[in-house]
């Protein structure tokens, strides 16, 4: 193993890719000056986000460098999709004990991959000794006045997620405490949910001027959905028998906890909207177009709160979603 290296050379050699302004014609000025220089196209807004990810609270210690580095983008192209913005440009500030060459190209490898099948440049950051953590700043555009949000729903509106709730909270279960068994090949997929979340980038922008309120599911179903419900001034209400469940989930557990994971594990980083009931049809197949399944749970009504039933009897969720600062259904999350 080399020696840990200079915090310029580390960046030269691991994050630098030949000349940005030449790939994007956008970035002005790119990684080496005290500030990037970006160029906002006409007639669109900036979407902007941040996420930090810490080792032992995000992901547990020992995880592979590139799926950190897949993480640390992937959740903040989730939040691009909940927006309907087309992501553009990211900034990274990462934190790590050395400076060890094979895992920063590990998890270079795993940023910078993730980063090209969105067209996203790299184009400015810090590197610093200390904790492993890593926080990344996303930047992307939407048309002017465009972008979905939280509040919007109305009345009426259908509930949809896309793809399959709980996988990667199950796959973080069996990080945690692994069979004696050799993994199926089902358990390792889970384990691939967790470790590589698929943010719904396309979906968003194809949700943008159909759906009326849209949110990613950081902090599971049942932490988030209050969320966008009393951002519409709306109630909601779920149909717990309609979560899609994915076959590999359940094989892992009993339905009760695949349920259970489900409505509190948000590590999936799939998309919750609101939709008029006459164009929800258009919505799925947008989503039908992108191999994607978008399943109705529930509606919005007039009223305040969340109710939840299970085959027409009220049901009450036995978890709850996460919150850094209180006590968490999972000890780590996003």
């Amino acid at each position: 193993m080399e020696p840990d290296l200079g915090e310029f050379e580390l960046i030269r050699r691991f994050f630098v890719r030949g000349d940005t302004a030449a790939r994007d014609p956008k970035v002005l000025l790119g990684i080496g000056d005290d500030a990037a220089l970006l160029d906002v196209p006409h007639g669109m807004d900036l979407a902007v986000s941040v996420d930090a990810i810490v080792a032992g609270r995000h992901f547990p210690e020992g995880t592979d460098a590139r799926a950190i580095g897949h993480r640390a983008l992937a959740v903040n192209l989730s939040d691009m999709a909940a927006m309907g913005a087309m992501p553009a440009w990211a900034t990274l500030s990462l934190t790590m004990p050395s400076a060890d060459s094979d895992w920063l190209e590990k998890f270079a490898a795993g940023f910078l991959d993730l980063a090209d099948a969105h067209s996203v440049a790299l184009v400015g950051g810090d590197t610093t000794r200390g904790p492993l953590t890593v926080s990344v700043q996303i930047l992307g555009f939407v048309p002017h006045g465009g972008a979905l949000r939280r509040g919007g729903g109305e009345p009426g509106d259908i509930l949809a997620v896309s793809g399959t709730l709980g996988d990667a909270a199950a796959g973080l279960a069996l990080l945690q405490a692994p069979p004696a068994a050799k993994l199926s090949p089902e358990a390792d997929a889970l384990i691939q949910r967790f470790n590589f979340p698929a943010p719904r980038v396309q979906l968003g922008l194809a949700a943008r001027g159909i759906a009326t309120a849209a949110m990613d599911l950081s902090d599971g179903l049942v932490g988030d959905l209050p969320k966008l419900a009393d951002a519409s001034g709306l109630a909601a209400h779920v149909c717990i028998e309609a979560l899609p469940l994915s076959r590999a989930m359940r094989n892992s557990a009993g339905l009760s906890q695949a349920r259970d994971w489900a409505l509190a594990g948000g590590d999936d980083y799939e998309l919750l909207f609101a939709v008029p009931a006459s164009r929800f049809a258009e919505l799925k197949g947008a989503a039908d177009q992108l191999n994607l399944t978008l399943t109705p749970i529930g509606e919005l009504h007039t009223g305040a709160g969340v109710t939840w039933s299970l085959n027409g009897q009220d049901f009450a969720p036995r978890v709850s979603g996460y919150d850094h600062f209180a006590q968490a259904s999972t000890q780590i999350t996003v």
